[in-house]
């Protein structure tokens, strides 16, 4: 079945954001999702990411078929609650620009790509799948920051008993732009993504290895307009019974992720 004719079977998920304008006004809006895909292996440095891939292969990642690549996930995953359950201590966050296609507008958000690394040995699909998927309430529109897209700055903070870290900092130009994303879609797919769609469009390294955090916030900075998106999320970790609990320790390593 086409990507396409599945989205007559699709029923209607609605987050509730707030567009603040340049001005500083602000407006309630209902947002639809009917797809939610996130962007992998998306630095604009192919060489850089290939180097990612094959790190992640030799601690038993699978290589992804293509770069950069697109996971299809639930779209209810994707919330605004300031706390997420998952299971054990196994998973970790990733900040990432999030764009929204609604009624013919763009908007963008920023979110966080929370990932099961234990569960990404066996599929980074499965991985992702696994852990909800952050968002800030709070949304600008794309077309006010299209023309400074690359000066925009991703960053995240981890906090556990190790105090707060910056954990990543990056420009928004070592990814792909999300309207490139896009069209690698369109031209992979044969379509492009269906209105009402929210992508994460690539995160940036970290800055040290990977860890468990107890509470994660990420940030994404307008240098340009002086103005910023925050969201930040505890993490309660569940126990862990059964098959899971035997399964090896997850990867720890730097790099952009996945």
């Amino acid at each position: 079945m086409s990507l396409e004719s599945l989205d007559e079977y699709q029923s209607v998920f609605n987050c509730s954001l707030v567009v603040v304008e340049v001005a500083g006004n602000r407006r309630e809006i209902s947002m639809p999702v009917t797809r939610l895909l996130i962007a992998g292996w998306a630095a604009r440095d192919q060489s850089a990411a290939e180097a990612h891939i094959r790190e992640l292969e030799a601690l038993g990642v699978p290589r992804p078929q293509k770069t950069p690549d697109f996971y299809h996930l639930s779209r209810s995953l994707l919330t605004t609650a300031p706390e997420i359950e998952v299971m054990g201590h196994d998973s970790t966050g990733e900040v990432e620009c999030v764009l929204f296609s609604s009624g013919g507008e763009l908007f963008v958000g920023v979110g966080s790509d929370h990932t099961d690394r234990r569960a990404e040995l066996w599929g980074i699909t499965l991985a992702k799948q696994l852990c909800a998927k952050p968002i800030s309430p709070e949304v600008w529109n794309y077309r006010d920051v299209v023309s400074h897209w690359d000066e925009l700055v991703l960053r995240s903070y981890a906090i556990s008993d190790r105090g707060r870290i910056l954990y990543q900092e990056g420009e928004a130009s070592l990814l792909f732009p999300p309207l490139e994303l896009m069209d690698v879609y369109n031209r992979r797919y044969g379509c492009a993504p269906a209105s009402d769609t929210a992508m994460f469009c690539g995160t940036v390294p970290a800055l040290e290895p990977i860890y468990w955090a107890d509470v994660f916030c990420i940030e994404l900075y307008d240098p340009v307009l002086n103005r910023r998106l925050t969201h930040q999320y505890r993490v309660r970790p569940l126990a862990v019974e059964g098959a899971y609990a035997m399964l090896p320790a997850g990867v720890v390593v730097t790099g952009t992720g996945t």
